[in-house]
């Protein structure tokens, strides 16, 4: 068995770095907003960023927060582990990514982690606690609450589909 180059292994210490950060910045929350709700937003002089405690017991955007508690081991651990089990296998058996889009693998593997983590071992759910201003955009004055391995998960598929298609496109120009 031929064992994963360094280049390989590489991006998970974002992956590393970004369940670190989370799981840092939700106990910082818990600890310093302890009552859930609390609304902070002079922390930073502005409008536009607040920091907010809450809890979400459901996946993003509280999509599935009605699901029955006896279903949510299932549909909010075990498939996501599922999920990212195969993204992991997959970095590993395909050498069709380029070094930015395994970076991008290693972004979202951390921001999954890190969330799948609070949804075992913090019964009260998920820790978001960022809240930015959307200036009425979509019928939202403020995007739904988040945290750092949400923000990670984003920002990391955006590039890896941004990427995707430029390859894609390059593909097409160059058979």
């Amino acid at each position: 068995m031929k064992l994963p180059s360094k280049q390989l292994l590489l991006p998970f210490s974002l992956t590393a770095l970004v369940i670190a950060l989370d799981q840092a910045s939700k106990a910082f929350i818990v600890h310093n907003w302890p009552r859930i709700g609390t609304f902070i937003n002079d922390v930073f002089n502005n409008d536009f960023l607040h920091i907010y405690h809450v809890r979400n017991k459901a996946i993003a955007f509280s999509i599935g927060s009605n699901v029955p508690d006896q279903y949510r081991l299932f549909l909010f651990v075990l498939v996501p582990v599922a999920v990212l089990g195969f993204l992991v296998w997959y970095y590993f058996k395909t050498s069709d990514f380029t070094p930015l889009q395994r970076w991008a693998l290693a972004g979202i593997i951390g921001g999954g982690l890190g969330n799948i983590i609070d949804r075992i071992f913090r019964p009260d759910g998920v820790v978001d606690f960022v809240s930015v201003k959307f200036y009425g955009l979509l019928g939202m004055e403020r995007w739904p609450t988040f945290n750092v391995a949400d923000s990670s998960v984003v920002v990391s598929s955006i590039i890896l589909l941004v990427t995707m298609a430029i390859s894609i496109k390059q593909e097409r120009k160059n058979p």
